[in-house]
């Protein structure tokens, strides 16, 4: 990789120690697992994705990225962590998956000669996980088509998200392991809304994702309090 990317080595060795389990439903993973139905119900409700080249920025394992592809998408899948790329072409492979996984960032990308364009790019739960996060937007604005749909999800930054996605996920229910989230890389969505709009895009839609422990039920709604989910569009100005 070149060099002053916008990475956080800690965060890499923290989920490369954990790659071998992203495809383990039921291992340090399994959140992912319950909430990708209700993500990629989310973006194929809002786009028609048959065709469609999508960009899948911090791809992890892939488990977004298997579900773009199934239904139909031409999807190229990121990440910053070769341990964890290697996982998901492991898995690609086993499923046949046509999914393209590559070790790059989106500032690596936006350099290759090629400059690809992409209709759709879901960036989710990654945000949180990197030094500048505005700058992944701005990437990410420059990737995208016009009139191409953006899709992000990440962690609000307030006592309650404190309590619910670090004390509560990590240390009292063990639904995520002990150190997955740094509080002070949670973003508020007034932050993200300044990001979306300096990096000329629009914000069309905002949407909370809520969980029941008692259940084991996680939800689409009105609360982001915690957990929220944006769908950005590149618009013509001239429109």
């Amino acid at each position: 990789m070149t060099k002053n990317q916008n990475i956080d080595s800690e965060e890499i060795e923290k989920f490369e120690a954990l790659a071998e389990t992203w495809w383990d439903e039921e291992g340090d993973f399994k959140p992912l697992h319950q909430i990708n139905p209700l993500r990629v119900n989310f973006i194929r409700e809002r786009v028609n994705l048959t065709g469609k080249k999508i960009l899948d920025v911090g791809c992890g394992g892939g488990v977004l990225s298997e579900s773009l592809s199934s239904l139909g998408a031409e999807v190229m899948a990121i990440d910053a962590s070769e341990k964890t790329i290697n996982i998901a072409k492991a898995h690609a492979k086993k499923v046949k998956s046509n999914v393209n996984y590559l070790n790059i960032t989106t500032e690596e990308l936006l350099s290759d000669k090629s400059k690809p364009k992409f209709d759709v790019i879901t960036c989710l739960e990654m945000l949180e996980h990197v030094p500048k996060p505005s700058q992944i937007i701005n990437e990410c604005s420059s990737l995208l088509t016009l009139n191409g749909h953006f899709f992000i999800s990440t962690i609000n930054r307030n006592p309650r998200s404190y309590l619910f996605a670090v004390i509560g996920a990590e240390y009292l229910l063990n639904i995520l392991p002990k150190g997955t989230h740094d509080y002070s890389k949670f973003i508020k969505p007034s932050e993200i809304s300044r990001w979306i709009r300096t990096a000329n895009l629009n914000l069309i839609e905002t949407i909370g994702l809520s969980y029941n422990p008692i259940t084991d039920n996680y939800w689409l709604g009105e609360d982001i309090r915690v957990n929220y989910m944006l769908h950005v569009k590149k618009e013509d100005e001239r429109s």
